[in-house]
């Protein structure tokens, strides 16, 4: 045994970092996250948070909005508690001493002006004042630069007649190549998204699908993977790898073009360059298509330089390095993978369906963002959530006597691995199949083809792992090969168009038939 805790937490967001503070009074935790604690989606996140703290605002508006973005798919319940407790959340937040800015802002798909932000740095200046507060806190040990592998099953280890839960983790300790085996009352997972299932995307190196792939493994149930999110304005710049350009210029006026000038939005939905994500990817791709261009621009130009430059300072410094003047020229964007609508089942406390094992934040699949995310209600979900299920975890890590005595990791008659090409020809080679066969637009053909290719690198993937030791790049191929298994069966079951998933074989919504979620489970055996 290497380490014993009463909850893991796999992640080191929002999500994963706030739910360490609050069960830390109440036990020991430990947080394991890939690279520097820093690394996460959530420090990547420009345009703020959604919630009602404007007295001309509304928990109503707020609802509609979220369930017309979602497409009717969303669990209103879900979307209530999200809405209704964000004001609570976002007092939690800045008593860890997070300071938001004056002044809310509008984004794609709000009615009203309800985004706290902290500049273009949101997700930034979150990300750092709650680790200053987790390295403050006696009860809660980091561990950087550490993988988790697979979860730890009791039905699998033990041959006995008590009901089946996760005990713990096993996790690679990247610096020294070792396993190790962390063992915990309660595991989380709160590893994030998947984008770099894609060729492009939004999303840092760190966002492989760990969670999901460790959940599918362990028999979690998984649902609503085919809806996964394109974020309409990536820079377009050869320099530029994944950098954003927030939804919250949009917000203040900003207007997609296409590169003869011309404005495209207002023809396709009433709300503009501002209508949901889905609409607007979806746009962009048409436009893109149509006119062989390899991107379309956004326009800065008509709205007030000074303003701007203090809202936007990080973008449009970028922006001024590349020698992209907003003043005077659009930004070049395209749409580019970036936040996964579905994932691991939870309730409103987030356990999922195997006993021990609790999801938060993008991993999770809680009903709130149904067939495509309302922008800025993924900080919020991590906020709301992470607080919501440390109440019955904190119960939980009382009840159970004390962590399970666990085997180590068993490398059998693996060998060094000597051909790091071949794991970086089946990572391109699954980013390059889902970018071509199961993006913005998709066809039964595509998914088809998808399905094929996949199928023999899983089998590929497969076969290595168990013949070579485990590394980091073992390990994400794998999850990122698992993910795309799954984004692909969800879209090819789901036989209907619906926000994020749109098929040209039935480009009607069919609320007949399909309003309900794609639940994929592997059983409990």
């Amino acid at each position: 045994m290497d380490e014993r805790f009463d909850c893991l937490v796999l992640g080191s967001g929002l999500a994963g970092l706030s739910y360490a503070l609050e069960v830390a009074n109440h036990g020991t935790v430990a947080v394991v996250t890939k690279r520097d604690v820093h690394e996460s989606n959530t420090n990547y996140a420009q345009g703020g948070i959604a919630a009602v703290v404007d007295k001309n605002d509304s928990y109503d508006d707020h609802i509609e909005n979220t369930l017309t973005a979602g497409a009717g798919l969303n669990h209103r319940d879900i979307v209530a508690i999200c809405v209704q407790e964000g004001p609570a959340a976002i007092q939690r937040l800045m008593d860890y001493g997070i300071q938001f800015a004056a002044d809310l802002g509008k984004e794609g798909g709000h009615t009203q002006r309800r985004v706290l932000h902290a500049g273009d740095i949101t997700g930034r200046a979150i990300q750092q004042a709650l680790i200053e507060r987790v390295r403050e806190h006696p009860n809660i040990v980091l561990f950087p630069d550490h993988a988790g592998i697979d979860l730890i099953r009791r039905k699998k280890l033990f041959n006995d007649n008590q009901p089946d839960r996760i005990l713990g983790a096993y996790v690679l300790n990247e610096e020294t190549g070792r396993v190790r085996t962390f063992s915990a009352k309660i595991v989380v997972l709160a590893t994030g998204g998947a984008g770099k299932v894609y060729l492009y995307t939004s999303n840092p190196d760190v966002a492989t699908g760990d969670g999901v792939a460790m959940a599918w493994r362990a028999r979690a149930k998984i649902a609503n993977m085919e809806f996964f999110q394109f974020h309409p304005t990536c820079l377009y710049h050869p320099k530029a790898k994944s950098f954003l350009i927030s939804e919250a210029l949009r917000g203040e006026g900003a207007i997609l073009r296409r590169m003869d000038g011309e404005p495209f939005m207002n023809q396709v939905h009433p709300l503009g360059s501002l209508a949901p994500r889905d609409i607007v990817a979806r746009a962009i791709d048409l436009e893109l298509k149509r006119s062989g261009d390899d991107c379309v621009g956004l326009d800065l130009t008509h709205l007030d330089a000074n303003f701007l430059q203090d809202r936007f300072p990080n973008i449009l410094g970028r922006c001024q390095e590349l020698g992209i003047d907003h003043t005077t020229t659009p930004i070049p964007v395209v749409p580019a993978a970036h936040y996964q609508c579905g994932g691991i089942v939870t309730n409103a406390e987030g356990q999922t369906s195997i006993p021990g094992l609790y999801a938060l934040g993008e991993v999770a699949c809680t009903g709130l963002h149904g067939a495509n995310r309302l922008a800025s209600n993924s900080l919020l979900e991590c906020a709301v959530f992470a607080h919501r299920a440390a109440v019955p975890s904190i119960e939980a890590m009382k009840e159970e006597a004390t962590s399970v005595d666990l085997p180590g990791w068993a490398t059998g008659y693996a060998e060094p691995g000597d051909e790091a090409v071949v794991i970086s020809h089946s990572w391109d080679e699954i980013r390059r199949t889902m970018w071509n066969y199961v993006g913005i637009v998709r066809t039964n053909k595509r998914l088809q083809r998808a399905r094929r290719r996949l199928s023999l690198l899983r089998s590929e993937i497969h076969e290595d792992w168990w013949r070579f030791h485990v590394s980091r790049d073992s390990v994400e191929v794998r999850n990122i090969a698992c993910v795309a298994d799954l984004i692909v069966e969800g879209a090819h079951r789901r036989q209907e168009s619906r926000g994020l998933h749109y098929n040209l074989d039935y480009t009607s919504r069919d609320d007949e038939e399909w309003m309900r979620d794609t639940v994929l489970w592997r059983g409990d055996s």
